[in-house]
């Protein structure tokens, strides 16, 4: 199989995911207001979604234009799927493509990039399986306050250990963005609140620093 044929039946399969996954996640919903006969009004609707749809849709815009190029085809459609995508399908889908010495946006690193994230959602299931059966038991483990800073921690560690090695690559282009971007929120903490629409413009200046570097030859 070449490189079209493949590439035009991982978004034919795609589409297709897409499509039934839409499907299951609106049929509960409308199941369940057609058992119980109860169906929000348009207005108790957009009351509520004009809260939680310019920050959802400004994420899935930002999240689609940021990750796609890093996961290729194949790895996007399935790590939208499966969700979790900042947290846990683009580290794992870099740390496999870097461990393989693939570059993003090749044909090997799209290979890579499905697998890893293919074999990461299998995995989580079945971790998911194991703490569903264990939550009672373990329950006064994830409970004990001694233990608790190291669980709030697990994301930024997860992300640190793998800044470190893009760090590393890139110093020139990556220390002043972070540098930057801290100081920005440390300056104004409310903008946590508002991440989304802060991370197109710093993907932004960080391409514009690239090209910058590039043309005088720093990097």
């Amino acid at each position: 199989m070449n490189n079209s044929s493949y590439t035009e039946n991982i978004h034919k399969s795609g589409r297709r995911w897409f499509i039934l996954v839409w499907f299951f996640l609106l049929l509960f919903p409308t199941a369940t207001s057609i058992y119980f006969d109860a169906w929000p009004t348009w207005k108790e609707f957009l009351g509520a979604a004009i809260g939680v749809i310019p920050v959802y849709w400004t994420v899935g815009v930002v999240e689609a234009f940021t990750y796609m190029p890093m996961l290729g085809a194949g790895g996007s459609y399935l790590g939208f799927i499966t969700g979790n995508m900042s947290n846990l399908k683009v580290p794992v889908a870099l740390n496999a493509m870097d461990s393989m010495n693939v570059k993003q946006g090749t044909e090997e690193g799209d290979v890579i990039s499905t697998i890893a994230i293919a074999v990461s959602s299998i995995v989580t299931v079945f971790i998911i399986i194991i703490f569903v059966i264990l939550m009672v038991p373990l329950s006064p483990i994830f409970e004990n306050p001694v233990l608790q800073p190291a669980f709030d921690n697990v994301v930024p560690a997860l992300f640190g250990g793998l800044m470190i090695a893009y760090i590393a690559k890139c110093p020139k282009v990556s220390l002043p963005i972070i540098i930057g971007t801290a100081a920005l929120f440390i300056a104004i903490p409310y903008l946590g609140g508002i991440y989304p629409l802060i991370l197109p413009a710093v993907a932004c200046i960080a391409i514009l620093l690239s090209r910058i570097l590039y043309k005088k030859g720093k990097i």
